[in-house]
Order: structure tokens, then sequence, then C-alpha cells
């Protein structure tokens, strides 16, 4: 189930990030080590995460993705192994939340994506998930939620 989709304006938000060039049937084998190598570089540095963590998905193809596993961060941390700093510019996106399991994930995006077509904007290649509540809040997939934007290319 989505919500509601809407345009708005984000606001750069500096992260910590771990990038990924892999299979997609890798991503849960992937997923859990970076998420751990990431929040031991903040644990390390006394950095807290300043939101929920949340994916940059730089190219998404049938082969595999490119993408960064991120936590927003108030104040820069110092790169330590595969982390490194970044940023989440201020952009023009489509957002809406998907309410339930990530295997519904894939046929959200495909709603989003034609939502935004048909309020004729154009949408750019990459996309941002963020992971308000999953497993760590809930064992009923219906509970999770899961923030979904698509920067749009005119506001860019």
């Amino acid at each position: 189930m989505l919500e509601t989709p809407r345009i708005l304006t984000t606001t750069a938000r500096l992260f910590a990030g771990v990038r990924l060039t892999i299979p997609k049937a890798a991503i849960q084998h992937e997923m859990g080590p970076g998420l751990r190598d990431l929040h031991a570089a903040l644990a390390e540095q006394g950095v807290a995460a300043a939101g929920p963590w949340f994916t940059h998905h730089l190219r998404v193809e049938p082969s595999g993705w490119d993408f960064e596993i991120c936590v927003p961060v108030a104040k820069p941390i110092r790169a330590v192994g595969r982390v490194a700093m970044g940023e989440w510019p201020a952009m023009s996106v489509a957002r809406t939340v998907h309410c339930g399991g990530f295997e519904g994930l894939g046929a959200a995006w495909g709603e989003l994506d034609a939502w935004v077509a048909a309020q004729s904007r154009t949408r750019c290649a990459d996309l941002f998930e963020v992971y308000v509540a999953g497993p760590e809040a809930s064992a009923d997939p219906s509970a999770w939620r899961t923030e979904l934007n698509r920067p749009l290319a005119e506001a860019r």
C-alpha cells in the first residue's frame, strides 16, 4: 500500500555511507555488513545517527545495483575503511511511503514512477529509500514503512 504521493523540496543532509556495486542476488548478504561498518565507524568517532538509515541507488539494472548504504549524521566524520562522507543535496523529489514488506518495493516504485509521469514531471535515474520502520521495529511486515524519494530532473 502507498500513501498519496507528493512533490516537495528536500534540504541538504550529510551522511556517512558505504558504496556497493553488486548483483541483485547479493543484497541480503551485503546490506547487514555494510550497516555494521557504518554504525561501527559512527560509534568509534562518537557520532550519533541523525535519523533513519537509507539507501541511495545510483543505478538499478536487472544485472545489479550501484548504491550507497547511508546513515544521516549531524556533523562530518572521518573516512574509515569503506565508510565515506556524502551529502544528500537539496532537490525536488516525488515522495510517498510504502507500507508493508520489502518484497513490495518494486511494485511501489512502479506506482510512484507512473504517478510522476501523470504529473508531467521527468524523473532522474537515481532514487532514495528511507527505512522509517522495518524488521527492527516489528516482526509484522504490515507495520514496516519505507519512504520512497524519486528525484525530479526539472528542479535539480
